[in-house]
């Protein structure tokens, strides 16, 4: 039977313990803030052990492997930090267990043959002619031999240009399976469970890892799990918006808003849960993530509130 120091905590808890682990570590932390911690942490015992745990874990970076641990912590790119606090976070105070898929996954993405941070975009030229941008915080290894032309997608979202120099396919390697390509453009994102794949030209082939495979054509997309593709439907916006700098969303609801201006503002953006049902929909520049938000306070009957420049929540009005 477990303890209840090794038990899981209650997601919400944990949730808000590991924003407050991010805003404790993140330089810009207040007296306000660390009093306001304080009183979250006696709520109840619920709180304090969530707190405890992601401490203790935290405690154990020097035990990572060399060349990783503090000094990945250290870097000097400021998001590249808080990211690690966070997901760290998220994966101690779950179960104890979680440690060790932090040894694991994260990690892999540091020392990827490419990564960008958040907010960040980068165009990269293959061996081929071939062209792929990474989205913010993704990254991917590439794999370009007399056999062989492979990219691997270990986080975030890429747009694959693929060019037609070559008799081998280009593969597109996710967590969940496969695309592979011939002369076409394409996006591929890496979800937390599950890929999904966007054509904007040509036609690609969609292989889930242990499943029946999907030939699908330009001005589709379909997400695939490692078991399974599901089914085709066809694309309502440009799918690499994003390298024009712009965000679409068609009655999305605020939760899935909120969480999409994440992926691209160093930080913490929430929504509160009496309002993430609420949608919303329009174009959005993510240059400026700040107007992103404030807009749809225009149409909807929410506000923005600023903990920190970092901590961002969006609350009924």
């Amino acid at each position: 039977m477990s303890s209840p120091q090794s038990s899981a905590i209650d997601p919400g808890i944990a949730a808000e313990a590991a924003d407050w682990l991010v805003l404790m570590h993140s330089g810009n932390c207040s007296p306000q803030d660390h009093q306001a911690c304080e009183r979250w942490r006696q709520r109840s015992t619920e709180h304090e052990r969530a707190w405890r745990r992601a401490q203790d874990v935290l405690s154990k970076l020097g035990g990572l492997p060399p060349g990783l641990g503090r000094a990945a912590l250290d870097r000097d790119v400021r998001h590249d930090r808080r990211a690690a606090l966070r997901v760290l976070a998220g994966l101690a105070i779950a179960a104890p267990s979680g440690w060790l898929a932090w040894r694991v996954a994260p990690w892999q993405n540091w020392i990827a043959d490419r990564a960008t941070g958040v907010g960040e975009q980068r165009r990269v030229d293959l061996p081929d002619g071939s062209l792929v941008t990474l989205n913010t915080a993704s990254a991917v290894d590439i794999s370009f031999t007399s056999t062989l032309r492979q990219i691997v997608l270990r986080a975030g979202e890429i747009l694959v240009e693929s060019a037609h120099a070559s008799p081998l396919p280009l593969l597109v390697q996710t967590a969940q399976g496969s695309v592979q390509a011939g002369q076409t453009r394409f996006t591929v994102r890496q979800f937390d469970d599950r890929s999904e794949v966007s054509v904007i030209d040509g036609r690609v082939g969609v292989q889930p890892a242990a499943g029946t495979g999907l030939d699908l054509a330009a001005g589709h997309a379909a997400y695939f799990w490692r078991d399974t593709v599901g089914p085709a439907r066809p694309l309502r916006y440009p799918p690499q918006a994003w390298t024009q700098g712009i965000l679409y969303a068609d009655a999305l609801s605020l939760a899935d808003f909120a969480a999409e201006i994440n992926r691209y503002r160093p930080g913490i953006v929430r929504c509160e849960p009496e309002i993430a049902d609420l949608h919303v929909s329009g174009a959005f520049q993510l240059s400026n993530t700040d107007t992103a938000l404030h807009a749809v306070t225009r149409s909807l009957p929410v506000q923005v509130v600023y903990r920190t420049r970092y901590w961002v929540t969006l609350a009924a009005a």
